[in-house]
């Protein structure tokens, strides 16, 4: 099997099928579904390939028509999929219902079902030898023990090739809690070189309040081991502490429609200008434009940008 590309991005993850409500209210109320896939990890993937840089997912899925789709979705992207499948669990599904313009609720189906169920040994090694960057999140390592296991493994490998470790929190509270979850973070951030976590996210890895500021936050989490630190910030931008530097970063000014993935597409606008060589500022830049793209569309990742699209943000014009 041909090793991933260098100069790419591998994540390993779980992704689920996705149903979501056409329009706004209850979800028993809706008449037609719209149907897609969506998993952070996947997601990142695929942010990362519309900029430009070759990315691969790794995962598992049931062998079902739910696994089918999911595989089409990802590599009609331009993704490499490498999921192995299993014949005695099911693939994963989430339900989102978009009850108004403002609130938005996601149901999980997921616990013991395929993607929860990766073991290291189904995972060609080289396939992280070969990568300039890891990303994997705290979504797996909440999932199973096996997953996180996986995960860890997968970390450690990456660490001994010389490979990028690129870690995004993702706390879930619908998969444990915050004392279970800190207690993981502080494993697994010491040996990770690029971190991501929203405010709240950094307290729960750092066990305290929300009373620091964002940039003292991104500070302490660095001197825990990691060379970069990004705190997302959503609609007032992020912050990042950097090679012992700080950096700044105003978000783009929208209306949004649905802001689930936008913290994906910002992790993926960072990692894809990681990996092109780009500066810290430059990377922060283009994580908050693809951040926004996504807040632009209800799907998880169909709004992503393409690198030709993120200057349409900043400066308007008229395709003709």
């Amino acid at each position: 099997m041909r090793a991933a590309p260098s100069g790419s991005v591998v994540t390993i993850g779980e992704t689920m099928v996705r149903m979501s409500t056409r329009g706004f209210g209850p979800f028993p109320h809706n008449d037609c579904l719209d149907l897609g896939v969506g998993g952070a990890e996947s997601n990142v993937a695929i942010g990362v390939q519309r900029l430009g840089v070759p990315a691969t997912w790794i995962g598992k899925l049931g062998c079902d028509p739910l696994g089918d789709l999911v595989v089409r979705e990802i590599a009609a992207e331009g993704v490499r999929v490498l999921a192995s499948r299993d014949d005695e669990a099911p693939t994963s599904l989430m339900i989102k219902e978009r009850r108004t313009p403002n609130r938005t609720s996601v149901w999980y189906y997921r616990r013991g079902n395929a993607g929860s169920r990766l073991r290291a040994d189904e995972i060609d090694l080289d396939e992280i030898k070969g990568a300039s960057v890891l990303h994997v999140t705290g979504i797996s390592l909440a999932l199973s023990d096996t997953l996180a296991a996986t995960i860890m493994d997968a970390v450690a490998i990456a660490r001994s090739a010389g490979v990028v470790v690129s870690f995004d929190l993702n706390y879930r509270s619908k998969l444990w809690a915050p004392e279970t979850a800190s207690a993981a973070y502080g494993l697994i951030i010491p040996l990770c070189d690029v971190v991501f976590a929203g405010e709240h996210e950094a307290c729960i890895a750092l066990g305290e309040d929300s009373s620091s500021s964002p940039l003292d936050l991104a500070v302490r989490i660095a001197d825990m081991g990691p060379s970069q630190a990004v705190i997302k910030l959503g609609e007032k931008g992020a912050v990042a502490r950097a090679e012992g530097a700080s950096y700044e970063q105003q978000a783009i000014p929208i209306e949004p429609v649905d802001t689930v993935g936008a913290g994906d597409a910002f992790v993926a606008g960072y990692l894809a200008d990681l990996t092109c060589g780009r500066d810290v500022q430059q990377r922060l830049l283009t994580a908050v434009t693809a951040g926004a793209y996504a807040c632009l569309n209800s799907g998880d990742w169909e709004g992503l940008p393409r690198r030709d699209e993120l200057q349409y943000l900043v400066q308007g014009e008229v395709s003709r």
